[in-house]
């Protein structure tokens, strides 16, 4: 097992030519995760005899000055899967005898891995993968009538959707992005987030925004990222006060059209919780296979419960107070909610 830097051309030669990699395998992922939080970035890879490598994943050391060492790939991601092709169990092999050789407390892989010795697996998740062709009509066609009903209704009311790649689209998804993370009672992403987001996503073509109006009025937005035929919905958000009209769902048709028409061979709409039986039904409702998620880890540490009293009285402050706090939680603690 070999650890390279994250922007070693080899990495990249590597995920290019993979049909199965998503931006989230991309260098420039991982590159932005690091230079936003802090933590350092690589890619282990897997070689055969003449060097080549012929598996990996990259990896981030979000490991904290008191606690064991703990490597996960990727935080502030729901899904990044190893690049495996028929050595799966020659790489869960060389994980554990990294994991064991390096004393981790854990190293965790946000996908499954074969069950092997010492490999601990949890699935709290599913993911949703809507398959797309060049046929927008069949697509349209299998959304759940009630999904193609609110797409009505939103165009009705006279809801607009705007594709942009600036900074003002950042901006305007940002602030509707706080108001969604305050009602839901979670700290919002710290701002250089965003901004790096910009600079090292959108503005080279690996993503876009689509921002909803009622006139001048943005009342929904959300960020995709689009990379080697997977288009990916990364965040979105709503307005206060929008609920009823219906214009994420005709922000989400609107990039299901455009990934159909644009060769993209995959919608992904991130993972749910296994008990948000309300935010897995609006995605099974576009057509998306539910497929579940576990998360894996190697090492020392067992898995360990998320504190949910913790998070349910953070998110009764949150959502009871002004926003400027929910942003100033997400500069000061969102690194540590990887």
């Amino acid at each position: 097992m070999k650890t390279l830097a994250i922007d070693d051309p080899r990495w990249s030669d590597f995920v290019s030519a993979r049909t199965d990699a998503t931006l989230f395998h991309h260098p420039v992922w991982s590159e932005l995760l690091r230079d936003c939080y802090g933590y350092p970035a690589m890619a282990l890879a897997l070689t055969d005899s003449s060097g080549a490598i012929v598996a990996g994943l990259p990896v981030i050391d979000v490991s904290l000055p008191i606690a064991r060492r703990r490597w996960v790939s990727l935080p502030f991601t729901d899904h990044s899967a190893p690049l495996v092709g028929s050595s799966a169990a020659d790489l869960v092999a060389a994980l554990r005898d990294l994991a064991r050789s390096a004393k981790f407390g854990a190293l965790e892989i946000r996908a499954p891995l074969p069950v092997e010795l010492g490999v601990q697996s949890q699935t709290a998740f599913v993911r949703h993968a809507l398959p797309l062709s060049g046929d927008v009509r069949s697509i349209w066609k299998a959304l759940r009538r009630n999904h193609r009903r609110s797409v009505a209704d939103a165009e009705e009311e006279g809801v607009r959707v705007e594709r942009g790649t600036t900074a003002a689209a950042i901006e305007v998804f940002y602030r509707l992005h706080v108001q969604t993370r305050r009602r839901l009672g979670v700290p919002v992403q710290p701002r250089r987030f965003f901004r790096l987001l910009l600079e090292r996503v959108v503005a080279p073509g690996l993503g876009f925004v689509l921002t909803a109006y009622r006139g001048d009025m943005p009342v929904a937005a959300a960020v995709f990222c689009g990379w080697n035929g997977s288009l990916i919905c990364k965040y979105s958000a709503r307005a206060d006060g929008a609920t009823k009209l219906d214009a994420i769902h005709l922000l989400f048709w609107s990039a299901i059209r455009w990934g159909s028409e644009n060769g993209y061979h995959t919608f992904d709409l991130g993972r749910s919780g296994t008990d948000q039986a309300q935010l897995r039904s609006f995605k099974t409702g576009w057509g998306a296979r539910e497929i579940p998620l576990p998360y894996s880890w190697i090492g020392t540490a067992r898995i360990r419960p998320s504190a949910r009293r913790l998070h349910g009285a953070l998110g009764l402050v949150i959502r009871n107070s002004a926003p400027w706090l929910c942003r100033a939680t997400g500069e000061l603690l969102y690194r540590y909610a990887t």
